[in-house]
């Protein structure tokens, strides 16, 4: 069974797939194929890129720019999404401090401002591509689901630390004052750069230590999560004793279109994800 389903995968995927304009192809040394999606968060044709990519090219695995911290996207319908992303109280502000200590709490919620801004200016939920993603992956017969994206708190945690207590200052001014109107056409005009993060590289240009670990090291992680859903898929034996045989994988990544460049960029280095990964020194300029 598991042979007849995984034939009539390999015959259902296009060999010259017809793909949307916004996928890079990137393959690695062992034969493996990476189409990586760059979307806009808050994109209809977004969406339908995404669907039509898996649809095409059947993959072995689907990467999405998500971490554990925010998988409940993934199940909840558009209608309780729209309204969670609209309300940003006082349990949530608290939540946020508990999870991630004070300074990235509440840097979190003024980040969760930012998309509550585009989400009640546009009446569109986030992150309607990478649910697109998690239906079509579930379609697909042995297609796994990662997510690539490195933990909120070390992202937040690692940014809080790159800043002075005046930058801090001045970033909140600027996410607190967020009131500019966004229609949908100027979302589908930023599809060559992602509304979101255009809006937050607006605001954190002047502060190069916090583009470096909001965006670049998120570029890095992604770089190297992608590269490790592409190893080779050893296919079922019929026995122990027959040898193993492995074939190069097929994967589609679907991630903000920002981080696009940074993934072409590190995809042919040797990447090293420990250094990205410590909290140390931003515990410290915690106090935590």
């Amino acid at each position: 069974a598991f042979k007849i389903l995984l034939e009539m995968k390999m015959k259902k995927r296009q060999k010259k797939p017809a793909l949307p304009s916004t996928v890079t192809e990137l393959d690695t040394e062992d034969g493996s194929k990476v189409y990586v999606v760059g979307t806009a968060h808050f994109s209809d044709s977004s969406k339908k890129d995404v669907v039509k990519t898996i649809q095409e090219v059947q993959p072995d695995v689907v990467v999405v720019e998500l971490c554990q911290y925010r998988v409940s996207m993934l199940k909840m319908d558009e209608k309780t999404l729209l309204k969670e992303a609209k309300e940003i109280n006082l349990e949530k502000l608290q939540q946020a401090i508990k999870q991630n200590g004070v300074m990235s709490g509440l840097m979190q919620m003024l980040l969760l401002k930012v998309s509550a801004h585009i989400t009640e200016q546009l009446g569109m939920a986030p992150g309607g591509e990478f649910r697109e993603a998690f239906k079509e992956a579930s379609k697909v017969p042995f297609c796994k689901f990662h997510l690539g994206d490195r933990p909120i708190p070390v992202t937040f945690k690692r940014a809080i630390a790159a800043l002075s207590f005046w930058q801090k200052v001045k970033l909140a001014w600027g996410l607190c004052f967020l009131s500019d109107p966004i229609s949908k056409d100027d979302v589908e005009k930023c599809k060559q750069k992602d509304l979101l993060e255009q809006m937050m590289a607006e605001m954190i240009g002047e502060f190069p230590d916090l583009h470096r670990t909001i965006v670049s090291e998120r570029d890095i992680y992604l770089t190297y999560m992608l590269k490790q859903a592409a190893k080779q898929i050893e296919l079922p034996r019929a026995s122990e004793t027959e040898p193993r045989k492995y074939i190069p994988a097929v994967v589609v990544g679907v991630v903000g279109m920002g981080h696009v460049p940074g993934i072409e960029k590190n995809w042919n280095s040797d990447l090293n994800i420990q250094e990205i990964m410590s909290m140390g020194r931003a515990c410290s300029a915690l106090g935590q």
